[in-house]
């Protein structure tokens, strides 16, 4: 299938978005293709990284307490050097780092992006499919160097977000907002070419994602949930568990052959707390993405992912994600309908 569709680039692909918006300047486009740029690098470091020994632990934790890979910071380095001066960015967020992270002078354009560097990397040095994750939203402020208010804008207001996988193959997956494409990197020659066009989510699914050794701490909503979906209800099949632990992958293959993805509050963390992923650089952009293709995002209290305002950087949310009809079978648990 990927032969056939060769002459499709993901540079002319977003090329081609951007002639749907005659008003654009550009700027988006040429923020897109140092994304790819980056992700080609990263993507060359991941294949090689036991043999350039980059595999284990920085001996560092980052802001949200967790134990810091050395490849976590070269993908986060790779990104922010290629973003601080390409001159279409006026400021960044990682969730590597503590604060916002400023492009150079003189370098300021108008666009901000969040991005997780190297989604699962707890996985790096079994050989899992992890990702980069990035968000892509205009600028509020008028221009220079921009702020943190510039990037704490809800998720329905990015102008692009989308994830790069390196597995048996690096796929990028992006959307601007007219459909979901996916391409897959040539190592050959260097390219990503189209290979995922027009990704659409099936409705429903056989397939459910979570992390069952916390199911002791589940409330009720999310056990009877699952316990639903395991027995089959009517005209339903039972279900089977698909978990790899690694969101980006976990979400990646739901997002092609359907499924639903939990990661709700529990009584170890509280109703009270915010739950566990990254609204910034996880939750939102796999939220855009996903409703692109045909799906759902929202919160175990039902909240959608793409209507909240982040207060902070790196606040965190409970995410359920995936398609629509066990998105929306879900809220009804969640809601105490079942």
């Amino acid at each position: 299938m990927l032969s056939k569709r060769k002459g499709i680039t993901v540079s002319r692909q977003i090329m081609d978005d951007q002639r749907l918006h005659p008003e654009a300047t550009g700027e988006l486009t040429g923020l897109l293709n140092d994304l790819v740029v980056a992700g080609k690098i990263i993507s060359a470091e991941v294949n090689m990284a036991g043999l350039a020994d980059i595999l284990g632990q920085s001996g560092r934790t980052n802001i949200q307490g967790e134990t810091v890979q050395k490849l976590d910071v070269f993908a986060n380095q790779t990104i922010k050097r290629r973003m601080e001066q390409c001159g279409h960015v006026c400021v960044m967020a990682s969730e590597e780092d503590d604060d916002i992270i400023p492009v150079l002078e003189g370098y300021e354009g108008n666009y901000t992006i969040a991005f997780d560097p190297l989604d699962g990397s707890t996985n790096i040095d079994v050989n899992v499919s992890i990702g980069t994750i990035f968000s892509i939203h205009r600028r509020l402020s008028a221009h220079g160097q921009g702020n943190v208010h510039d990037l704490l804008q809800k998720g329905a207001e990015q102008v692009a977000a989308g994830y790069i996988i390196y597995g048996s193959s690096t796929v990028m997956v992006y959307t601007t907002g007219n459909g979901v494409h996916g391409f897959t990197l040539d190592p050959s020659v260097g390219e990503f070419f189209l290979s995922h066009p027009d990704i659409r989510i099936p409705e429903t699914s056989l397939y459910y994602s979570v992390n069952e050794a916390y199911a002791h701490h589940w409330f009720d909503s999310t056990r009877n949930f699952i316990e639903c979906l395991k027995k089959g209800d009517g005209d339903r099949k039972p279900y089977s568990l698909r978990y790899i632990g690694s969101l980006v992958a976990d979400f990646h293959r739901n997002l092609i052959k359907g499924g639903v993805f939990l990661y709700t509050r529990d009584k170890k963390s509280g109703e009270k707390s915010e739950g566990k992923l990254r609204l910034l650089y996880e939750a939102a952009p796999l939220a855009m993405i996903v409703e692109q293709a045909g799906g759902l995002a929202i919160t175990d209290d039902g909240r959608r992912i793409l209507d909240i305002v982040p207060d902070n950087l790196h606040q965190r949310v409970p995410l359920i994600i995936g398609s629509r009809q066990d998105v929306e079978l879900a809220e009804q648990f969640m809601r105490g309908g079942q």
